[in-house]
Protein backbone atom coordinates (compact mmCIF):
# COMPACT_ATOMS: atom_id res chain seq x y z
CA UNK A 1 0.00 0.00 0.00
CA UNK A 2 1.27 3.40 -1.29
CA UNK A 3 1.68 6.27 1.22
CA UNK A 4 0.10 9.53 0.27
CA UNK A 5 3.73 10.72 -0.25
CA UNK A 6 4.41 8.42 -2.55
CA UNK A 7 1.21 9.02 -4.61
CA UNK A 8 1.62 12.65 -4.33
CA UNK A 9 5.10 12.39 -5.68
CA UNK A 10 4.69 9.61 -8.81
CA UNK A 11 1.62 12.21 -9.91
CA UNK A 12 3.84 15.71 -9.64
CA UNK A 13 2.93 17.71 -12.34
CA UNK A 14 0.49 14.88 -13.75
CA UNK A 15 3.01 13.22 -14.90
CA UNK A 16 1.39 10.24 -16.96
CA UNK A 17 -1.62 10.67 -16.00
CA UNK A 18 -4.63 9.95 -18.62
CA UNK A 19 -7.11 13.25 -18.33
CA UNK A 20 -8.65 13.14 -21.39
CA UNK A 21 -8.99 10.80 -24.68
CA UNK A 22 -7.92 12.47 -27.73
CA UNK A 23 -7.89 11.56 -31.84
CA UNK A 24 -5.66 15.01 -32.29
CA UNK A 25 -2.15 14.40 -31.49
CA UNK A 26 -0.15 11.54 -29.76
CA UNK A 27 3.31 11.66 -28.76
CA UNK A 28 5.50 8.49 -28.51
CA UNK A 29 8.59 9.92 -26.19
CA UNK A 30 10.55 6.02 -25.99
CA UNK A 31 10.57 5.84 -29.72
CA UNK A 32 10.42 9.95 -30.76
CA UNK A 33 7.44 9.60 -32.76
CA UNK A 34 5.00 12.58 -33.09
CA UNK A 35 1.57 12.10 -35.00
CA UNK A 36 -1.55 14.23 -35.89
CA UNK A 37 -4.37 11.92 -36.46
CA UNK A 38 -2.78 9.53 -37.06
CA UNK A 39 -0.21 11.05 -39.64
CA UNK A 40 3.46 10.97 -38.55
CA UNK A 41 4.84 14.45 -38.19
CA UNK A 42 7.77 14.00 -40.62
CA UNK A 43 5.31 12.63 -43.61
CA UNK A 44 3.20 16.04 -43.21
CA UNK A 45 6.83 18.35 -42.67
CA UNK A 46 7.35 16.85 -45.70
CA UNK A 47 4.48 17.37 -47.92
CA UNK A 48 1.74 18.94 -46.33
CA UNK A 49 0.97 22.56 -45.87
CA UNK A 50 0.15 24.74 -42.71
CA UNK A 51 -3.62 25.31 -43.52
CA UNK A 52 -3.67 21.48 -44.45
CA UNK A 53 -2.31 20.75 -40.94
CA UNK A 54 -5.08 22.74 -39.40
CA UNK A 55 -7.94 21.46 -41.65
CA UNK A 56 -6.59 17.73 -40.38
CA UNK A 57 -6.44 19.16 -37.02
CA UNK A 58 -10.06 20.18 -36.84
CA UNK A 59 -11.31 17.24 -39.17
CA UNK A 60 -9.33 14.44 -38.69
CA UNK A 61 -8.46 13.68 -42.05
CA UNK A 62 -7.11 15.69 -45.09
CA UNK A 63 -8.55 18.07 -47.05
CA UNK A 64 -9.66 17.74 -50.61
CA UNK A 65 -8.94 20.30 -53.07
CA UNK A 66 -11.98 22.03 -52.67
CA UNK A 67 -12.31 21.84 -49.09
CA UNK A 68 -8.57 23.45 -48.94
CA UNK A 69 -9.43 26.02 -51.11
CA UNK A 70 -12.42 27.06 -49.05
CA UNK A 71 -10.65 27.35 -45.63
CA UNK A 72 -7.87 29.10 -47.22
CA UNK A 73 -10.28 31.58 -48.66
CA UNK A 74 -11.48 31.71 -45.04
CA UNK A 75 -8.42 32.50 -43.26
CA UNK A 76 -7.62 35.02 -45.52
CA UNK A 77 -10.77 36.82 -45.32
CA UNK A 78 -10.46 36.87 -41.90
CA UNK A 79 -6.39 38.13 -41.69
CA UNK A 80 -7.94 41.99 -40.79
CA UNK A 81 -8.42 42.41 -36.75
CA UNK A 82 -10.64 44.68 -36.18
CA UNK A 83 -9.86 48.58 -36.11
CA UNK A 84 -10.90 49.23 -32.46
CA UNK A 85 -8.10 46.55 -31.71
CA UNK A 86 -5.18 47.94 -33.73
CA UNK A 87 -6.57 51.29 -31.82
CA UNK A 88 -6.34 50.06 -28.63
CA UNK A 89 -2.90 48.41 -28.76
CA UNK A 90 -1.47 51.69 -30.12
CA UNK A 91 -1.93 52.93 -26.56
CA UNK A 92 -0.24 50.24 -24.93
CA UNK A 93 3.10 50.60 -23.22
CA UNK A 94 5.85 50.44 -25.62
CA UNK A 95 7.59 47.85 -23.97
CA UNK A 96 4.74 45.69 -22.88
CA UNK A 97 5.85 41.76 -23.06
CA UNK A 98 4.48 40.46 -27.02
CA UNK A 99 2.93 37.98 -25.26
CA UNK A 100 0.68 40.65 -22.78
CA UNK A 101 -0.13 42.00 -25.89
CA UNK A 102 -1.53 39.01 -27.69
CA UNK A 103 -3.04 37.92 -24.55
CA UNK A 104 -4.75 41.00 -23.98
CA UNK A 105 -5.39 41.86 -27.80
CA UNK A 106 -7.29 38.16 -28.65
CA UNK A 107 -9.17 38.70 -25.60
CA UNK A 108 -10.44 41.91 -26.83
CA UNK A 109 -11.93 39.65 -30.28
CA UNK A 110 -14.68 38.20 -28.34
CA UNK A 111 -16.64 41.68 -28.23
CA UNK A 112 -16.51 41.95 -31.90
CA UNK A 113 -17.81 38.34 -32.66
CA UNK A 114 -21.53 38.36 -32.23
CA UNK A 115 -21.29 34.44 -31.57
CA UNK A 116 -17.74 34.12 -29.66
CA UNK A 117 -19.56 32.75 -26.94
CA UNK A 118 -21.22 29.94 -29.14
CA UNK A 119 -20.33 26.19 -28.38
CA UNK A 120 -21.47 24.32 -31.36
CA UNK A 121 -19.58 23.15 -34.33
CA UNK A 122 -20.58 26.04 -37.19
CA UNK A 123 -19.89 28.81 -34.46
CA UNK A 124 -16.91 27.75 -32.71
CA UNK A 125 -15.49 27.01 -35.96
CA UNK A 126 -15.85 30.29 -37.10
CA UNK A 127 -14.31 31.55 -34.15
CA UNK A 128 -11.53 29.36 -34.98
CA UNK A 129 -11.08 30.97 -38.43
CA UNK A 130 -11.01 34.30 -37.21
CA UNK A 131 -8.56 33.86 -34.18
CA UNK A 132 -5.91 31.27 -36.63
CA UNK A 133 -6.10 33.70 -39.35
CA UNK A 134 -5.55 36.71 -36.57
CA UNK A 135 -3.10 35.56 -34.30
CA UNK A 136 -0.12 36.61 -36.76
CA UNK A 137 -1.63 39.84 -37.74
CA UNK A 138 -1.62 40.45 -34.47
CA UNK A 139 1.96 39.56 -33.71
CA UNK A 140 3.45 41.24 -36.53
CA UNK A 141 1.45 44.49 -35.80
CA UNK A 142 2.33 44.80 -32.18
CA UNK A 143 6.32 44.42 -33.58
CA UNK A 144 5.69 47.71 -35.98
CA UNK A 145 3.79 49.38 -33.50
CA UNK A 146 6.75 49.27 -30.58
CA UNK A 147 9.09 50.29 -33.04
CA UNK A 148 7.20 53.38 -34.52
CA UNK A 149 6.63 52.14 -38.17
CA UNK A 150 2.96 51.98 -39.48
CA UNK A 151 0.69 48.52 -39.51
CA UNK A 152 1.11 46.66 -42.86
CA UNK A 153 -2.05 45.44 -44.04
CA UNK A 154 -2.39 42.00 -44.37
CA UNK A 155 -2.08 39.96 -48.24
CA UNK A 156 -4.89 38.10 -48.76
CA UNK A 157 -3.12 36.96 -51.36
CA UNK A 158 -0.38 34.71 -48.96
CA UNK A 159 -0.10 32.25 -46.67
CA UNK A 160 -0.47 32.36 -43.63
CA UNK A 161 3.12 31.71 -43.24
CA UNK A 162 3.82 33.94 -46.16
CA UNK A 163 1.68 36.80 -44.45
CA UNK A 164 3.12 36.58 -41.49
CA UNK A 165 6.72 37.76 -42.67
CA UNK A 166 5.07 40.04 -45.00
CA UNK A 167 3.01 41.71 -42.16
CA UNK A 168 6.57 41.79 -39.85
CA UNK A 169 9.26 42.96 -42.49
CA UNK A 170 7.11 44.86 -44.88
CA UNK A 171 8.25 42.49 -48.08
CA UNK A 172 7.38 39.33 -49.41
CA UNK A 173 10.34 36.59 -47.67
CA UNK A 174 11.86 34.25 -50.32
CA UNK A 175 10.58 30.98 -51.30
CA UNK A 176 12.30 29.00 -48.84
CA UNK A 177 12.35 30.67 -46.34
CA UNK A 178 8.91 31.02 -46.32
CA UNK A 179 8.37 26.88 -46.61
CA UNK A 180 10.46 26.78 -43.83
CA UNK A 181 8.47 29.06 -41.91
CA UNK A 182 5.41 26.88 -42.81
CA UNK A 183 6.47 23.90 -41.96
CA UNK A 184 7.99 25.11 -38.85
CA UNK A 185 3.95 26.20 -37.81
CA UNK A 186 3.73 22.85 -38.74
CA UNK A 187 6.17 21.14 -36.17
CA UNK A 188 3.98 23.75 -33.84
CA UNK A 189 0.50 22.86 -34.44
CA UNK A 190 0.27 20.51 -32.08
CA UNK A 191 1.73 18.56 -28.88
CA UNK A 192 -0.96 16.33 -27.00
CA UNK A 193 -1.81 17.45 -23.60
CA UNK A 194 0.95 20.54 -22.87
CA UNK A 195 0.27 23.00 -20.44
CA UNK A 196 -1.34 25.21 -22.82
CA UNK A 197 -3.48 22.61 -24.52
CA UNK A 198 -4.84 20.96 -21.63
CA UNK A 199 -5.71 24.72 -19.86
CA UNK A 200 -8.04 25.35 -23.13
CA UNK A 201 -9.44 22.40 -22.56
CA UNK A 202 -10.15 23.31 -19.06
CA UNK A 203 -11.50 26.35 -19.61
CA UNK A 204 -13.57 24.83 -22.53
CA UNK A 205 -14.73 22.48 -20.60
CA UNK A 206 -16.35 24.82 -18.33
CA UNK A 207 -18.10 25.94 -22.02
CA UNK A 208 -16.63 29.05 -21.73
CA UNK A 209 -16.53 30.56 -25.27
CA UNK A 210 -13.41 29.79 -27.76
CA UNK A 211 -11.93 33.44 -27.44
CA UNK A 212 -11.96 32.76 -23.75
CA UNK A 213 -10.08 29.04 -23.69
CA UNK A 214 -7.32 30.19 -26.33
CA UNK A 215 -6.79 33.66 -24.34
CA UNK A 216 -5.89 31.26 -21.30
CA UNK A 217 -4.16 28.72 -23.67
CA UNK A 218 -2.14 32.12 -24.35
CA UNK A 219 -1.58 32.93 -20.58
CA UNK A 220 -0.14 29.31 -20.20
CA UNK A 221 2.08 29.64 -23.05
CA UNK A 222 3.73 32.80 -22.09
CA UNK A 223 5.16 31.00 -18.96
CA UNK A 224 8.85 30.52 -18.81
CA UNK A 225 8.92 26.92 -18.62
CA UNK A 226 6.47 26.59 -21.84
CA UNK A 227 6.76 28.62 -24.74
CA UNK A 228 9.76 30.61 -23.68
CA UNK A 229 12.47 28.00 -24.18
CA UNK A 230 13.48 29.03 -27.69
CA UNK A 231 14.01 32.75 -26.78
CA UNK A 232 15.80 31.68 -23.88
CA UNK A 233 18.17 29.22 -26.16
CA UNK A 234 19.17 31.91 -28.21
CA UNK A 235 19.99 34.54 -25.27
CA UNK A 236 22.58 31.24 -24.19
CA UNK A 237 23.98 31.31 -27.26
CA UNK A 238 24.49 34.80 -27.50
CA UNK A 239 26.29 34.82 -23.84
CA UNK A 240 28.06 31.80 -25.20
CA UNK A 241 29.47 34.44 -28.20
CA UNK A 242 31.71 32.29 -29.79
CA UNK A 243 32.07 28.21 -30.81
CA UNK A 244 35.53 27.91 -28.19
CA UNK A 245 33.79 28.68 -25.10
CA UNK A 246 31.24 26.01 -25.37
CA UNK A 247 32.75 23.17 -23.78
CA UNK A 248 33.65 25.65 -20.62
CA UNK A 249 30.20 26.86 -20.45
CA UNK A 250 28.48 23.51 -20.52
CA UNK A 251 31.24 22.00 -17.70
CA UNK A 252 30.35 24.92 -15.92
CA UNK A 253 26.57 24.76 -16.15
CA UNK A 254 26.30 20.75 -15.38
CA UNK A 255 28.43 21.75 -12.20
CA UNK A 256 26.48 24.48 -10.69
CA UNK A 257 23.39 21.87 -11.89
CA UNK A 258 22.29 24.86 -14.29
CA UNK A 259 19.46 23.97 -17.23
CA UNK A 260 21.20 23.73 -20.76
CA UNK A 261 18.20 25.48 -22.20
CA UNK A 262 16.48 23.34 -25.12
CA UNK A 263 17.83 20.32 -24.35
CA UNK A 264 15.92 17.40 -22.78
CA UNK A 265 12.15 16.75 -22.82
CA UNK A 266 9.31 16.01 -20.51
CA UNK A 267 8.11 13.02 -22.75
CA UNK A 268 10.99 12.22 -25.17
CA UNK A 269 13.25 10.45 -24.18
CA UNK A 270 14.90 10.59 -27.71
CA UNK A 271 15.76 12.95 -30.33
CA UNK A 272 12.41 15.19 -30.48
CA UNK A 273 11.52 14.41 -34.14
CA UNK A 274 10.80 18.22 -34.67
CA UNK A 275 14.52 19.52 -33.74
CA UNK A 276 14.95 16.65 -36.83
CA UNK A 277 14.03 19.25 -39.37
CA UNK A 278 14.73 22.19 -37.39
CA UNK A 279 18.87 21.50 -36.91
CA UNK A 280 18.26 21.16 -40.94
CA UNK A 281 16.58 24.84 -41.38
CA UNK A 282 19.15 26.11 -38.83
CA UNK A 283 21.97 24.67 -40.84
CA UNK A 284 20.58 26.06 -44.54
CA UNK A 285 19.79 29.13 -42.69
CA UNK A 286 23.11 29.68 -41.17
CA UNK A 287 24.96 28.76 -44.90
CA UNK A 288 22.61 31.43 -46.82
CA UNK A 289 23.29 34.33 -43.87
CA UNK A 290 26.90 33.16 -44.37
CA UNK A 291 27.11 33.01 -40.38
CA UNK A 292 27.43 29.49 -39.27
CA UNK A 293 28.66 30.19 -35.53
CA UNK A 294 25.09 30.03 -34.33
CA UNK A 295 24.37 26.67 -35.86
CA UNK A 296 28.19 25.28 -35.18
CA UNK A 297 27.52 26.27 -31.70
CA UNK A 298 24.15 24.62 -31.42
CA UNK A 299 25.62 21.51 -32.67
CA UNK A 300 28.77 21.10 -29.96
CA UNK A 301 26.47 22.03 -27.11
CA UNK A 302 23.93 18.90 -28.86
CA UNK A 303 27.16 16.69 -28.64
CA UNK A 304 28.63 17.04 -25.23
CA UNK A 305 24.88 17.27 -23.56
CA UNK A 306 24.21 13.53 -25.36
CA UNK A 307 28.07 12.68 -24.58
CA UNK A 308 27.50 13.68 -20.86
CA UNK A 309 23.94 13.18 -19.76
CA UNK A 310 22.64 11.27 -22.59
CA UNK A 311 20.02 14.48 -23.07
CA UNK A 312 19.04 15.12 -26.93
CA UNK A 313 17.49 18.89 -28.09
CA UNK A 314 13.89 19.47 -27.95
CA UNK A 315 12.02 21.76 -30.68
CA UNK A 316 12.96 24.53 -29.07
CA UNK A 317 16.82 24.32 -29.96
CA UNK A 318 17.41 24.80 -33.22
CA UNK A 319 14.13 27.22 -33.75
CA UNK A 320 15.99 29.83 -31.92
CA UNK A 321 18.99 29.79 -34.26
CA UNK A 322 16.59 29.30 -37.14
CA UNK A 323 13.99 32.34 -36.56
CA UNK A 324 17.60 34.50 -35.08
CA UNK A 325 18.82 33.71 -38.80
CA UNK A 326 15.36 34.97 -40.20
CA UNK A 327 16.13 38.42 -38.84
CA UNK A 328 12.68 37.97 -36.31
CA UNK A 329 12.93 39.34 -33.26
CA UNK A 330 13.55 37.52 -30.00
CA UNK A 331 10.37 37.83 -27.80
CA UNK A 332 8.26 37.38 -31.14
CA UNK A 333 9.60 33.75 -30.61
CA UNK A 334 6.90 32.64 -28.11
CA UNK A 335 3.82 34.58 -30.20
CA UNK A 336 4.72 32.92 -33.12
CA UNK A 337 4.73 29.65 -30.97
CA UNK A 338 1.55 30.58 -30.69
CA UNK A 339 0.32 31.95 -34.58
CA UNK A 340 1.06 27.49 -34.79
CA UNK A 341 -0.59 26.26 -31.35
CA UNK A 342 -3.65 27.97 -32.02
CA UNK A 343 -4.28 25.51 -34.79
CA UNK A 344 -4.18 22.77 -32.36
CA UNK A 345 -5.68 24.42 -29.50
CA UNK A 346 -9.14 25.24 -31.09
CA UNK A 347 -8.65 21.36 -32.31
CA UNK A 348 -8.71 20.32 -28.48
CA UNK A 349 -11.34 23.02 -27.74
CA UNK A 350 -13.76 21.94 -30.93
CA UNK A 351 -13.08 18.21 -29.83
CA UNK A 352 -14.10 19.24 -26.18
CA UNK A 353 -17.36 20.84 -27.02
CA UNK A 354 -18.08 17.52 -29.08
CA UNK A 355 -18.52 15.55 -26.34
CA UNK A 356 -17.72 18.15 -23.28
CA UNK A 357 -17.70 16.72 -20.13
CA UNK A 358 -16.89 19.31 -16.81
CA UNK A 359 -12.63 18.55 -16.24
CA UNK A 360 -12.67 18.99 -12.31
CA UNK A 361 -9.86 16.32 -11.02
CA UNK A 362 -9.13 16.12 -7.14
CA UNK A 363 -6.26 17.14 -5.16
CA UNK A 364 -5.09 14.71 -2.60
CA UNK A 365 -5.08 16.87 1.16
CA UNK A 366 -1.88 17.15 2.63
CA UNK A 367 -2.71 19.15 5.24
CA UNK A 368 -3.40 19.41 8.80
CA UNK A 369 -7.20 18.32 10.57
CA UNK A 370 -9.16 18.84 13.85
CA UNK A 371 -7.70 22.27 14.54
CA UNK A 372 -9.67 24.43 16.21
CA UNK A 373 -10.66 28.29 16.05
CA UNK A 374 -8.83 30.23 18.50
CA UNK A 375 -9.66 33.98 19.28
CA UNK A 376 -7.28 36.61 17.56
CA UNK A 377 -6.58 38.36 20.89
CA UNK A 378 -5.63 34.73 22.38
CA UNK A 379 -3.03 33.82 19.36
Amino acid sequence: MSTGTETTAATAGLRGVVAAQSSIGDVDGEKGILIYQGYDIHDLAEHSTFEEVVFLLWNGRLPKQDELADLTAQFRANYSVPSEVIAAMKTFPKDADPMDVLRTAVSSLDFYDKAGHATDRENATKAAIKLTAQMGTIAAAWDRIRNGKDVIAPDENLSIAENFLYMLRGERAEADEARMFDIALILHADHELNASTFTTRVVSGTLAGMYGAVTAGIAALAGPLHGGANTNVMKMLIEIGDLDKVDEFVEKALEEKRKIMGIGHAVYKTEDPRATWLRKFSKTMAEKAGETKWFDMSQRIEKLMLEKKGMFPNVDFYSASTYYLMGLPLDLYTPIFAVSRISGWTGHILEQYANNKLIRPRAEYIGERGLKYVPIAER
